[in-house]
């Protein structure tokens, strides 16, 4: 037994290892090569591993759990709460204009109206595992594309709780319920209002759990400085969510998800992402090979002409569909196409449901066979279907090849050109000094270049791009770039292969700052620091404080948050110690503003102006 294990997990590992870099390498993503991965192994490839591809898919299916629990940590609730329209109106419009036009489809080939409207409802749920893991490869989580993607997917997960109870009523017999399947037939012994009562309890404590109780807990074995044993209660936490909800009869993915976004806002919100990240991948790599294990090339071989019909017709419904909703919920005319086609396959979620139907007899013949089919098909396509919108319909749009950047001898290197950048790189240029300027917005890069700023196209976190930007010689790299998780992987980069070149970042808040410094970087200035300070002075004047004293004050309140901060910083992963110093910071500047008071009152009637600034003393 220990031999198969062991052969197995060689098989699976070797198959990623080969298949994941080229498909990476031809622009395909690793999706397509995790399923091209399971296909050579599988039954109808090299046949390695036998036919076990299902209880495989069954494990691996933990990786879409551990996904929306990441997911969940990066979207703090105010962020859920904006997207709560396109979570009902979009979300819904999907489901139903699909469930339609394919259930409509499905009774003209010949099934009737009850599997066929089930056939909708089944065909209507997309690959949450496929399109969030396309989404986070291509950095489009947070587009506008990506957001409603993201909405509709989890409007599919909660809709799966009422499919699951309507299957048996469409079925010719009594079909067993997902809560049986996963073992949870107790709760159907109670009444109604038991069951309602019991899942409304399983909500609850994961809500006030995850606000009252999680975080102290945490906080206990962060103390503890034991890595490991950080990372067992960060899995201990997602089994036990996902077994909770399994026992109440609903989604463990919804319940990971709600808990992941309850510690969004949670200081350990970035160890649990980067605990949780390394088995997170591994397992959706499991599951894609086993997707793709499941391909059933045989029924494919004897009717090859409607396998091919089914999948691409009821994708080309479906996107349409998709297409023709995105327009009233004003997605944007130039991503309305990879919405759809980010959505357009089947789910994992077909797996089961088709697997339920067969034992209820809900699909005639062997259509449940090629349903199933159809879908590994499709989720198999898709990242073909994102290679082609972006080629096809982007043209030389945003995905253009970077651009060839001459040795210009530039002592500074500066990431990112927007707001931000802009005003460092106005100051650097009206005093004769020359940098060397990296942004990916091609359409700020040409409307710049109309006024001889010299400005490349490309990914600056890139060390190609990195050495022809000359960052091997340059004296200093000002990192301008917004997003965070961008930043920091630049830092990460130059600190890496660049040690001598110094580094002046931008944060984009606390948080970010403190990120920043762990690094080692000395010079952190936070992006909305400085314009507050003024605005905070400006407000003090026309309160009626004299323009001496309201600098004095700013400039003091200056001083003393950024030695805060410092004092801070040794302890920021102990937030009992981190709160207990937030609090006497405030109270010692509280106390310095009373002896400010007095010191500066001997200046009362003194105006200060730009012109006629007074010395420092």
């Amino acid at each position: 037994m220990s031999h198969d294990f062991f052969f197995q997990a060689f098989v699976y590992l070797a198959a990623a290892v080969v298949s994941v870099p080229i498909a990476k390498r031809l622009g395909m993503g690793a999706v397509l090569g995790y399923l091209v991965a399971g296909v050579a192994i599988g039954p109808f490839g090299l046949a390695l591993l036998g036919t076990d591809s299902q209880d495989i898919l069954h494990f691996a299916e933990f990786g879409v759990v551990m996904m929306l629990f990441v997911v969940g940590l990066e979207l703090e609730p105010s962020r859920l709460w904006r997207l709560r329209g396109a979570l009902l109106g979009l979300g819904g419009l999907q489901v139903l204009g699909t469930a339609v036009a394919v259930g409509s489809a499905a009774i003209v080939l010949g099934i009737t109206w009850k599997p066929a409207l089930a056939t909708g409802f089944i065909l209507a749920m997309s690959s949450t595992a496929i399109v969030l893991q396309s989404l986070t490869e291509k950095g489009l989580l947070k587009t506008e594309a990506g957001e409603r993607s993201f909405a509709v997917l989890l409007f599919q997960d909660i809709a799966v709780i009422p499919l699951l109870a309507l299957l048996p009523l469409l079925a010719s017999t009594a079909a067993p319920t997902a809560s049986a399947e996963h073992g949870t037939a107790w709760i159907e012994t109670l009444p109604a209002w038991s069951r309602a009562l019991a899942t409304l309890g399983a909500v609850a404590s994961i809500v006030a759990g995850g606000r009252w109780l999680v975080r102290p807990v945490f906080g206990a074995i962060a103390r503890t400085r034991l890595q490991e044993l950080f990372t067992a209660a960060a899995l201990l936490l997602v089994v036990g969510i996902t077994l909770l909800m399994t026992q109440v009869g609903l989604s463990p993915a919804l319940g990971t998800f709600l808990a992941g976004v309850v510690l969004a806002n949670s200081e350990y919100r970035h160890e649990l992402e980067t605990d949780i990240e390394p088995f997170k991948g591994l397992l959706m790599g499991l599951f894609f090979m086993a997707v793709g294990m499941s391909i059933d090339f045989g029924l494919l071989r004897t009717e090859p002409l409607l396998t091919l019909a089914l999948v691409l017709g009821f994708q080309l419904l479906k996107g349409l569909s998709l297409a023709a909703i995105a327009r009233p919920v004003q997605v944007a005319p130039k991503q309305r196409w990879l919405f759809a086609a980010l959505l357009a396959q089947g789910g994992e979620f077909a797996f089961v449901v088709f697997g339920v139907a067969r034992s209820a007899r809900l699909l005639p013949g062997n259509w449940d066979a090629r349903l199933t089919l159809a879908v590994a098909l499709s989720m198999a396509l898709t990242p073909l279907l994102l290679f082609v919108e972006r080629k096809l319909l982007h043209g030389k749009g945003p995905e253009r090849e970077p651009d060839a950047i001459p040795d210009e001898g530039a002592h500074v290197i500066i990431a990112g050109f927007g707001r931000f950048g802009q005003i460092v790189g106005r100051l650097l240029f009206a005093n004769g000094i020359k940098a060397t300027v990296l942004d990916h917005d091609p359409e700020q890069i040409d409307l710049l270049r109309r006024f001889a700023f010299r400005i490349y196209y490309g990914d600056a976190s890139r060390i190609d791009l990195l050495h022809a930007a000359g960052a091997a010689r340059a004296d200093v790299l000002v990192n301008a770039i917004d997003d965070p998780e961008t930043n920091l992987r630049l830092v990460d980069a130059v600190k890496e292969h660049f040690p001598n070149l110094k580094i002046v970042a931008r944060a984009r808040d606390v948080g970010h700052y403190y990120k920043l410094r762990l690094r080692g970087i000395e010079v952190v200035e936070r992006e909305t620091f400085e314009a507050a300070l003024v605005v905070g002075r400006r407000t003090l004047e026309v309160l009626g404080v004299g323009p001496y004293e309201a600098r004095e004050y700013a400039d003091r309140f200056r001083r003393q948050n950024v030695s805060a901060m410092e004092r801070i910083f040794p302890h920021w992963h102990d937030e009992a110690k981190r709160i207990a110093m937030a609090r006497s910071a405030r109270e010692e500047l509280e106390k310095q503003f009373e002896a400010d008071r007095a010191e500066l009152a001997k200046h009362a009637g003194h105006s200060w102006h730009p012109e006629h600034e007074p010395e420092e003393g």
